[in-house]
């Protein structure tokens, strides 16, 4: 059951992040454009240019602002991630941890799980 609901939560967060996978690329676009914008601002040495700059750059971040739900889709990325994690961790077959002694087929399944994982 808890795979079937781990697959769920992936499926959704695959969903939510595709949706919003063009709104990231503007985004992340957005965000580059507003350092190239900074350091060529921090460059320029007249007035006029360092007016032109700004204009160019609230412009820029009047798009990039416009795109701040695209966090969303981050958060669905980071969602993936864990729940890609936690499917991944080794399940412990709880019967065979629980036998220790020396029994011929515990000993069998237990070897027989190892040689699995690997």
């Amino acid at each position: 059951m808890k795979k079937f609901l781990l697959f769920l939560a992936g499926l959704t967060a695959l969903i939510i992040l595709l949706a919003n996978l063009g709104p990231m690329v503007l985004l992340g676009l957005g965000i580059w454009l507003l350092y190239v914008i900074f350091k060529q601002f921090m460059k320029s040495e007249s007035t006029a240019g360092k007016i032109g700059w700004v204009i160019l750059g609230l412009i820029v971040l009047s798009f990039t602002i416009s795109n701040m739900f695209a966090l969303i889709g981050v958060a669905a990325a980071i969602a993936l991630y864990l729940i890609y994690k936690s499917w991944k961790k080794a399940d412990h077959n709880s019967i065979v941890d629980e036998m220790k002694y020396d029994d011929p087929f515990t000993n069998f399944e237990r070897q027989w799980a190892e040689i699995n994982k690997s």
